[in-house]
């Protein structure tokens, strides 16, 4: 499913679980790395302008869609992919990291934030291997020097596959550089999915995403800081559908 943006594209080139699982074990066996990006709305509405964000959304090895409004469009289009969002990934890669003994680090959120949720997919995951967490100070910058030295720290920890809780566009940028600093380090951007697990913010409840109203409750529960951005969204929403169903008339 392929999304243009004036003279920009990018496509969601996974289209579902079983295809994102043989491509990463390749990887593990390989002992190559990744950089793992989920694709959702607020995305989109950030590489209009942040042509950093574009560079790095070139630089991912794997797409996949992370909000119903993607999956919306890629049924419009005919090229219909699975709903595939960050936090919803994190056990399931961690099972498979487990079964190919390739060690796990969490980079991001807060050191609390870090050493419950490594606890929690330790007990999910008894025989996981979360060897290295690293919470970088506020200002972050992951173009930067200090983005090096932790980079370099993941991989001479052996670490194998990396999950990046810094929020678009940090997570995407500090993938990229990872792509080229520490190339045997596999990067999955997964936003607040560290926080949920260690308990330091709700997900919504499981009903609440079944109905598919999971923008709502987030924005309920922190309205200045998301009421704005999913305006943004709603304003490009419409623009994208349709050329969804451009491409689909198009074959």
């Amino acid at each position: 499913m392929e999304f243009s943006i004036d003279q920009y594209s990018l496509s969601v080139d996974v289209p579902d679980w079983d295809t994102l699982e043989r491509l990463v074990a390749a990887r593990f066996a390989d002992k190559q790395g990744f950089a793992l990006a989920t694709l959702n709305l607020d995305h989109l509405v950030k590489l209009r302008s942040d042509m950093d964000f574009r560079a790095a959304y070139k630089a991912q090895d794997f797409v996949v869609a992370d909000g119903n409004p993607i999956v919306w469009m890629s049924r419009l289009a005919a090229q219909p992919v699975t709903l595939m969002p960050g936090s919803d990934m994190i056990l399931p890669l961690c099972r498979l990291a487990a079964q190919m003994d390739v060690a796990v680090g969490l980079v991001g959120t807060t050191d609390a934030s870090l050493k419950a949720s490594a606890e929690a997919l330790m007990a999910k995951v008894p025989s996981l291997r979360v060897t290295t967490r690293i919470a970088p100070p506020f200002g972050f910058d992951p173009q930067g020097g200090q983005a090096d030295e932790i980079l370099r720290t993941l991989e001479s920890d052996g670490v194998g596959l990396c999950f990046i809780a810094l929020g678009a566009p940090k997570q995407e940028l500090f993938a990229a550089r990872g792509r080229v600093t520490a190339p045997s380090v596999g990067f999955a951007s997964i936003g607040a999915g560290l926080d949920f697990l260690s308990g330091s913010q709700v997900r919504a409840p499981r009903w609440v995403r079944t109905i598919q109203m999971e923008w709502l409750w987030r924005m309920l529960e922190n309205p200045g800081r998301l009421f704005l951005r999913y305006m943004r969204c709603f304003a490009i929403l419409p623009g994208h559908l349709l050329k969804s169903l451009a491409m689909r008339w198009r074959g």
